[in-house]
């Protein structure tokens, strides 16, 4: 990966500067048709945007927080941040809130290429319309001779309640089932019965993007047969199928080729999986539908949904490089994830965001102290981890509700996966020795995922659920990988920090904010703390 990344570096001489320039603000909309509601657009639109670029190019985004009441943020979901780690975007991880009035730019190198999209990582903004796709291109790519054109298809849930209200909802302590708020819809392409044009026995690239707040989705294009070509940006061997099940945050590319004749036209249809929600809901609209419009003059069809879905398991689709198994493996990461006492912990502790980000501590602390999990608080679940180890993380999923896991800088090998209500991992079950890899695994209800990464990308990610009801209750750990290695190799921007310094946050300092001493932590609850900064002369 590090080899694939230099190359990518090697083009930049070739590369273009990709600038948006991007106002965040509230607009009205009404994208299911039933209520209009405020959502967080850009520029004074909604849907928000599309980030297009070439891989090696440098994406400029040009920030102004114009939201008045609230902070925040964006991560670039997939971009590896290679040696960028500043901008990947979590408040409190890599940066502080952007706090309404002030600006900030995100500025790094296309890389890896596919299918991506941008979202807020601030207080539950993506399910509110703060999501956009970001699309990759490869001059490289094996299968860009096999289709004539490219078409993005975005589903998501949608919610006729703002988030705020919804989270209120969700984490009330009276809500002691931990039943999540259902969705009042679903959309496509942060709409509903959007229209394709198809042109006979052309053969297209859809690229299908689950922005989803929970919702994991079915998607068929009726009488079409579908080839899947990547996975959460990942090249994989053609497989055929006739629908695919996409779990939030992931993103499946696949290959369709029309009809010879133009004879008629043809739907598809993205079905939520409404059993993953609990409690007693009534989902106005489970299903959204578009169409494949071959000729417009002629009626578009009937809607339906099939009596049955036959998914493809990504589970057994075969990377293009055909990349082995990594191993020996240097260090586990075991992650025990567990409802109790009404609430969701990792390793019965539930993540608390420390007062300094975490990338900060990183950069402010001694080098003698650095690669101790314990400066960076035990509330940020922090996992340590050396250059270049092979690393296993072990996802053992104690919950009777399956979660997508996302985690950020890399794309890892899911090397086992085990189905629903089955034994947890003891490592003596059945590896894959040519793994998929993905950014997003779906781990299924009391059973584990195990997957494997090369820690070649020194930098602060997240390791989370991606259900972003799950986020806000704190579902989340920290992977620290080769801090020894930032230090002195990253500076943070001027303007990053002075949001910082706008919004009263810290950025030298443990966890606690203590920066005399980081192996000190009692002050971490303190209401009252110096605020220090990593700008020369001052902190």
């Amino acid at each position: 990966m590090n080899l694939l990344y230099v190359l990518c570096l090697a083009q930049a001489t070739f590369a273009a500067t990709i600038t948006y320039n991007w106002d965040i603000t509230w607009v009205e909309a009404n994208p299911d048709g039933k209520l209009r509601r405020p959502v967080i657009g850009i520029n004074g639109q909604w849907p928000c945007p599309t980030i297009q670029a070439n891989l090696g190019d440098t994406i400029v985004v040009n920030v102004v927080n114009l939201l008045g009441n609230e902070t925040t943020g964006i991560h670039f979901h997939g971009q590896r941040q290679q040696g960028t780690n500043t901008m990947d975007g979590p408040s409190g991880v890599n940066q502080c809130a952007i706090p309404p009035g002030d600006s900030f730019t995100y500025n790094f190198t296309a890389y890896p290429a596919g299918s991506f999209w941008y979202h807020s990582h601030n207080k539950g903004q993506y399910p509110d319309g703060f999501r956009g796709p970001l699309i990759i291109h490869d001059p490289n790519d094996p299968y860009l001779g096999t289709y004539q054109e490219d078409l993005t298809l975005m589903i998501s849930d949608w919610f006729w309640t703002q988030m705020p209200d919804l989270l209120g909802l969700y984490l009330n302590p009276a809500n002691n089932a931990g039943i999540e708020p259902a969705p009042n819809s679903t959309l496509v392409n942060d709409s509903e019965n959007i229209k394709f044009a198809i042109t006979p026995g052309k053969t297209y690239r859809l690229r299908i993007i689950n922005v989803s707040n929970m919702a994991s989705n079915y998607v068929q294009l009726i009488d079409h047969e579908m080839t899947v070509i990547a996975v959460d940006s990942v090249n994989v061997e053609p497989a055929t199928t006739e629908s695919i099940y996409i779990a939030t945050a992931q993103r499946y590319d696949v290959l369709f080729t029309a009809k010879s004749t133009a004879s008629q036209n043809y739907f598809f249809i993205s079905s939520l999986d409404q059993t993953m929600y609990g409690g007693v809901f009534d989902i106005t609209i489970p299903n959204a539908y578009g169409y494949l419009v071959y000729n417009p003059l002629l009626p578009l069809p009937a809607v339906y949904e099939p009596t049955i879905f036959n998914p493809i398991d990504d589970f057994s689709l075969i990377p293009y490089d055909k990349e082995p198994i990594l191993g020996p493996v240097s260090q586990t990461i075991t992650i025990n994830m567990i409802f109790e006492n009404d609430a969701y912990d990792i390793n019965r502790l539930t993540y608390v965001a420390p007062i300094v980000p975490s990338l900060y501590t990183v950069l402010s602390a001694p080098a003698s102290d650095v690669l101790n999990p314990a400066i960076y608080g035990v509330g940020s679940n922090p996992f340590v981890v050396q250059y270049n180890e092979i690393v296993e993380v072990v996802i053992n999923n104690f919950d009777t509700g399956s979660h997508p896991w996302h985690m950020h800088g890399h794309q890892f090998q899911v090397i086992y996966r085990g189905a629903a209500n089955t034994p947890m991992w003891d490592g003596t079950q059945r590896l894959s020795q040519v793994p998929v890899r993905r950014d997003v695994i779906f781990v299924n209800t009391n059973s584990s995922t195990v997957w494997r990464f090369q820690a070649n990308n020194p930098g602060v990610f997240l390791i989370h659920c991606h259900i972003d009801f799950h986020v806000e209750a704190g579902l989340t750990a920290t992977l620290i990988e080769a801090p020894n290695r930032l230090q002195g190799a990253l500076t943070v921007p001027a303007d990053h920090l002075a949001v910082c310094r706008h919004d009263g946050t810290a950025t030298v300092g443990n966890a606690a904010g203590n920066s005399q001493n980081f192996l000190n932590l009692t002050d971490r609850w303190s209401p009252h703390r110096q605020v220090n900064s990593l700008e020369p002369g001052r902190g």
